[in-house]
């Protein structure tokens, strides 16, 4: 088996390319760029320099002083976002402007220079190198109008390799995408985990031709195993899976051929995990809150930033033979966990697992919402033509068996036609007693 491409990333970024990627280099290469990274923050940031300075840090030894340095979070990005950036506004080359779903409040804005997209180059360009061989074809089911969005650096990072991309955009309609693939007929597809799911679904019922799809790379939001389990089953593919987000530069990490965790980009990212109420570090196979520094962000670094997403590292070297960390498969974000009032608590990665294996569904959408005097879970089912009531009673079916929603009244609807939202995909709270 080989060793996953982003050895040679790595080992190129740290000097090592003579003699095989060690764990010890990476530490130090990382220790390294940690203390540039705080005196150059310390230097041209007003908002680094209060926090630097209220913690106490002076000086950094190594990473052994890692977790001295003080948190960062979301809202400090909506609150301070243009004081943590570090260079001239004439040298951003691209801003990405955020709202989060029921905010209310300043957007979340992050700043990149021309320097720090074309590392997410360099890491696209590895990781799809296990993927896809030049002169074969890849449909990227993702954003890719707007300059240096997501598609967009991936397309170009395709180019590099000689490899022809496509961009389709994100599916909402899957009858339509699955016919603009099966007459494109790519090598690999690329997209949001259930979008891509909802297109190999329709397509099987459609009767349409995915064969020459040889692999598929999940990404943009987390992934879960009922989903990877039904592209296998459907088309006998290869699914890999991505690990990023805005936060993390676009690109954060991917798995191997040997599907045992995400490769972490480490020569531009330190990625830790921390328990999520009391912030204090956790060892390898504890699961925790993700939380990230850019060791090499020129824009707008982020220092310790608590990405809110539930991971873990795992302990020691991958079966392909790499030494880089890896992460585990993330498995949502703590603010999408709703307490219950009868005790118990509910996520929408749980949802995914029990209706998401169901043949039939393409998408649901989820909230809580108050029914007199208890609370009441309310699904929308999106099914293929012609199998609404099949799915309503399977779906109906498994939730009885979900012991957190024993005291929960479920309400089943079906959706009006085959479309699903392109959206992120979230766990809608509309009680009253838990409104933001």
């Amino acid at each position: 088996m080989k060793s996953t491409p982003l050895d040679k990333l790595i080992g190129q970024a740290i000097g090592e390319t003579n003699r095989p990627l060690s764990r010890a280099a990476i530490d130090r290469y990382q220790a390294e760029r940690l203390r540039s990274l705080v005196a150059s923050c310390r230097d041209r940031s007003a908002f680094y320099r209060r926090a630097l300075t209220a913690a106490g840090i002076d000086r950094l030894r190594g990473l052994e002083d890692l977790h001295a340095l003080p948190l960062t979070t979301e809202a400090d990005l909506r609150a301070h976002g243009p004081e943590m950036v570090c260079v001239s506004l004439d040298d951003v080359a691209r801003i990405v402007t955020l709202h989060s779903s029921g905010t209310t409040g300043a957007a979340k804005r992050l700043y990149f220079t021309a320097e720090d997209l074309e590392r997410t180059l360099d890491f696209f360009h590895l990781g799809m190198e296990q993927m896809v061989d030049p002169g074969q074809t890849v449909a990227i089911c993702l954003p890719g109008t707007t300059p240096d969005s997501t598609g967009h650096l991936l397309a170009r990072a395709l180019e590099r390799m000689q490899v022809n991309s496509h961009l389709l955009g994100l599916v909402s309609d899957p009858q339509a995408a699955a016919h603009a693939v099966a007459e494109l007929r790519p090598d690999v597809l690329v997209g949001f985990p259930v979008q891509l799911l909802a297109l190999a679904r329709m397509a099987a019922h459609l009767r349409l031709n995915l064969a020459p799809v040889r692999s598929m790379l999940l990404c943009s939001d987390y992934i879960p195993d009922s989903v990877c389990h039904g592209l296998r089953q459907l088309l006998g593919c290869e699914v890999f899976s991505h690990y990023g987000t805005v936060e993390t530069g676009l690109g954060g990490g991917v798995d191997c051929a040997a599907h045992c965790g995400c490769h972490l980009r480490e020569s531009d990212l330190l990625v830790e995990i921390i328990d999520p109420r009391t912030a204090a570090p956790l060892a390898a196979g504890q699961w925790g809150e993700i939380v990230i520094t850019t060791l090499t962000r020129t824009g707008m670094p982020l220092i310790r930033y608590r990405t809110g997403d539930r991971g873990r590292l795992l302990a020691g070297s991958c079966p392909c033979g790499s030494v880089i960390r890896r992460l585990d498969r993330v498995t949502g974000r703590f603010n999408q966990v709703r307490p219950l009032r009868g005790g118990g608590q509910l996520a929408l990665p749980e949802l995914d697992e029990l209706l998401l294996a169901l043949p039939g569904l393409l998408d649901f959408s989820a909230s809580l919402a108050d029914d007199h005097g208890g609370e009441q879970l309310r699904l929308c089912l999106t099914t293929l033509p012609g199998h609404g009531e099949a799915v309503r009673r399977a779906a109906a079916d498994q939730l009885t068996r979900y012991p957190a929603l024993r005291e929960v009244e479920v309400a089943l609807t079906l959706a009006p036609g085959p479309l699903i939202h392109y959206a992120k995909r979230v766990l809608h709270e509309q009680r009253k007693d838990q409104a933001p």
